[in-house]
């Protein structure tokens, strides 16, 4: 099973369950209570997986490791395109 069918089956799981609770669709005859708090639970749940999203790309941008080698690399690169630029005519 692909992680995407993975997703879509639990994802599927997650709303038949809130549309049973929130809709009564058995007829469990659940208290009200539990209506009114799964209603806008998809509203949570999304804000919740925006929250987390936002706080993971933070931490994975203020932990990312530089590369001196590689900049060192590049920096070389471009003093060479540089100086085959100023070779063939052209004023920086």
């Amino acid at each position: 099973m692909t992680k995407l069918l993975e997703w879509l089956f639990g994802v599927s799981v997650v709303v038949a369950v809130w549309a049973l609770v929130s809709f009564d669709l058995l007829d469990l005859s659940l208290p009200q209570t539990y209506r009114e708090v799964a209603w806008p639970m998809p509203l949570y749940l999304l804000v919740s997986f925006g929250c987390y999203s936002l706080a993971t790309v933070g931490y994975r941008v203020a932990t990312f490791n530089d590369c001196d080698e590689a900049a060192k690399e590049l920096q070389g690169q471009i003093k060479e395109a540089r100086e085959d630029l100023r070779k063939r005519g052209l004023k920086m």
